[in-house]
């Protein structure tokens, strides 16, 4: 009797814990580089013998979701302040901090190349002063328009603090942004907007970010900080955003090969860049830009499987 019951508790667990038929599911966020990396990470995964399933999801649930085991990874989380939400959930274990990409990420306010020659004195943000009324728009009056999405970067606040003669056009989504980016280049248009690198824009259209005041947490907190005495947040985003890979802590244990094949993957800012263009701009479907990417990119992307990934430890794929 108890043999039979050793035996069934052992085919218990490992049913409960084998990986042969339990999918690895990983999340699909808003932005086109993520949509298309994530899949192409995926695809790695199934060329091992693992499923995969994928999971819609606001980036801003992610870290929950990885805490409680609903997704297992994530391939491009980016990280701001040291001391911002990822930090404190890898400082108390909910998850697993799986390193750095070499691509560096920015966020801030851009304008195309063109755009300097009608603005002198660019990048400094102090140009901005001088040359607001050609960023104006119909009903903006003298004011220049800044064009961003629904996202908060507190532009309203730095445009307070550093007296620029500008109004924001708040759009409802990058799609938005990217279309009228499109429109002011095409018509060789003054325009300044929210972006960020690595992005299509990267490898598509030339242009440079507004140099402001660098970021400090006392820009934030301290009014007699900066060029205002008066008003905090007078300084632009911080230069340096961290691009990273995020797993549930589970990961390492139930699919080590998995595991594996994540610390491999290491992507530049011409890669994510490359996957936002083919998939965003370009006009592919996603197994078009899939092929074009893993075309260009075919070394790199090879050697994320250069490890030693033993096929009998459980969690790994059966023995073929």
């Amino acid at each position: 009797m108890r043999v039979l019951l050793l035996i069934l508790l052992i085919f218990t667990s490992t049913k409960l814990y084998s990986s042969a038929d339990e999918p690895i599911v990983l999340p699909v966020n808003h932005w086109a580089s993520q949509k298309l990396l994530i899949k192409i990470v995926g695809n790695k995964i199934e060329q091992l013998g693992y499923k995969v399933d994928y999971l819609p999801m606001n980036s801003t649930l992610e870290l929950g979701a990885l805490r409680k085991g609903f997704i297992h990874f994530q391939v491009e989380l980016w990280q701001s302040h040291d001391d911002g939400p990822f930090m404190k959930a890898v400082s108390k274990g909910y998850v697993e901090d799986m390193g750095l990409h070499r691509a560096i990420g920015r966020e801030d306010w851009w304008y195309p190349s063109y755009v300097k020659e009608l603005c002198p004195g660019l990048p400094k943000w102090q140009a901005l002063k001088k040359c607001s009324a050609i960023f104006s728009r119909q009903g903006s009056g003298s004011k220049g328009v800044y064009f961003t999405g629904p996202w908060n970067y507190r532009d309203a606040e730095l445009i307070r603090a550093l007296e620029l003669n500008f109004t924001i056009e708040r759009l409802d989504n990058a799609q938005q942004l990217w279309q009228e980016l499109r429109a002011a280049e095409k018509n060789i248009k003054p325009i300044i907007l929210l972006n960020w690198q690595p992005n299509w824009v990267d490898v598509r259209i030339k242009g440079d970010f507004v140099e402001f005041p660098d970021f400090e947490k006392s820009c934030e907190q301290d009014p007699s900080w900066g060029v205002n005495k008066e008003m905090t947040f007078d300084c632009g985003n911080p230069k340096v955003t961290l691009i990273k890979k995020a797993a549930w802590p589970g990961l390492k244990n139930r699919w080590p090969c998995v595991y594996q094949l994540l610390k491999k993957v290491n992507l530049t800012t011409e890669m994510i860049a490359e996957a936002s263009a083919l998939n965003s701009v370009d006009k592919n479907n996603e197994q078009q830009a899939i092929t074009a990417w893993l075309a260009k990119f075919s070394d790199q992307s090879q050697d994320w499987l250069s490890f030693t990934c033993p096929k009998n430890v459980l969690g790994n794929p059966p023995l073929s």
